[in-house]
Protein backbone atom coordinates (compact mmCIF):
# COMPACT_ATOMS: atom_id res chain seq x y z
CA UNK A 1 0.00 0.00 0.00
CA UNK A 2 2.86 2.23 0.88
CA UNK A 3 4.25 1.89 -2.82
CA UNK A 4 1.18 1.95 -4.66
CA UNK A 5 -1.81 4.16 -2.90
CA UNK A 6 0.26 5.92 -0.40
CA UNK A 7 -2.43 8.57 0.17
CA UNK A 8 -4.57 5.51 2.06
CA UNK A 9 -2.06 5.45 4.62
CA UNK A 10 -3.23 7.74 7.30
CA UNK A 11 -6.94 6.62 7.15
CA UNK A 12 -5.45 2.92 7.11
CA UNK A 13 -3.50 3.78 9.87
CA UNK A 14 -6.30 5.62 12.07
CA UNK A 15 -8.92 3.15 11.10
CA UNK A 16 -6.99 0.28 12.55
CA UNK A 17 -5.70 2.00 15.54
CA UNK A 18 -9.11 2.25 16.42
CA UNK A 19 -10.63 -0.61 15.32
CA UNK A 20 -7.97 -2.65 15.96
CA UNK A 21 -4.78 -1.65 18.19
CA UNK A 22 -7.03 0.59 20.71
CA UNK A 23 -9.28 -2.34 21.41
CA UNK A 24 -7.15 -5.20 21.63
CA UNK A 25 -9.93 -7.25 19.37
CA UNK A 26 -9.22 -9.53 16.88
CA UNK A 27 -12.84 -9.91 15.74
CA UNK A 28 -13.14 -7.24 13.28
CA UNK A 29 -9.34 -8.34 11.41
CA UNK A 30 -11.54 -10.33 8.56
CA UNK A 31 -13.80 -7.17 8.31
CA UNK A 32 -11.13 -4.81 8.20
CA UNK A 33 -8.62 -6.20 5.90
CA UNK A 34 -11.65 -6.94 2.99
CA UNK A 35 -12.19 -3.70 3.40
CA UNK A 36 -8.70 -2.05 3.03
CA UNK A 37 -8.29 -4.41 -0.01
CA UNK A 38 -11.66 -3.07 -1.64
CA UNK A 39 -9.77 0.19 -1.16
CA UNK A 40 -6.33 -0.67 -2.24
CA UNK A 41 -7.14 -2.52 -5.13
CA UNK A 42 -9.25 0.87 -6.08
CA UNK A 43 -7.04 2.82 -5.71
CA UNK A 44 -3.85 1.55 -6.82
CA UNK A 45 -5.23 1.50 -10.24
CA UNK A 46 -6.03 5.54 -12.30
CA UNK A 47 -8.93 4.59 -13.84
CA UNK A 48 -11.30 2.85 -11.16
CA UNK A 49 -9.74 5.80 -8.68
CA UNK A 50 -10.87 8.27 -10.51
CA UNK A 51 -14.19 6.97 -11.54
CA UNK A 52 -14.76 6.57 -8.37
CA UNK A 53 -13.39 10.01 -6.60
CA UNK A 54 -15.96 11.28 -9.70
CA UNK A 55 -19.05 9.67 -8.31
CA UNK A 56 -18.09 10.66 -4.93
CA UNK A 57 -17.80 13.86 -6.65
CA UNK A 58 -20.89 14.15 -8.09
CA UNK A 59 -22.63 12.61 -5.27
CA UNK A 60 -21.82 15.20 -3.35
CA UNK A 61 -22.82 18.17 -5.53
CA UNK A 62 -26.57 16.93 -6.90
CA UNK A 63 -29.51 18.05 -5.01
CA UNK A 64 -31.28 15.49 -6.32
CA UNK A 65 -31.12 12.63 -3.28
CA UNK A 66 -32.64 9.52 -6.03
CA UNK A 67 -29.27 10.78 -8.02
CA UNK A 68 -26.81 10.48 -5.61
CA UNK A 69 -27.88 7.55 -4.49
CA UNK A 70 -27.71 6.06 -7.38
CA UNK A 71 -24.25 7.16 -7.91
CA UNK A 72 -22.88 5.89 -4.23
CA UNK A 73 -24.69 2.49 -5.30
CA UNK A 74 -22.49 2.46 -8.36
CA UNK A 75 -19.83 3.09 -6.01
CA UNK A 76 -20.82 0.22 -3.74
CA UNK A 77 -21.48 -1.98 -6.72
CA UNK A 78 -18.06 -1.31 -7.75
CA UNK A 79 -16.39 -1.81 -4.07
CA UNK A 80 -17.97 -5.26 -4.10
CA UNK A 81 -16.26 -6.60 -7.06
CA UNK A 82 -13.27 -5.76 -5.77
CA UNK A 83 -13.16 -8.08 -3.24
Amino acid sequence: MAEDAPQLLPDFDSHWKRAIADTYDLGPVPAFVARWWCEYAIARDPGPDAHVRDLHRRAAETDDFAEAQALLEEVSKIRYWTR
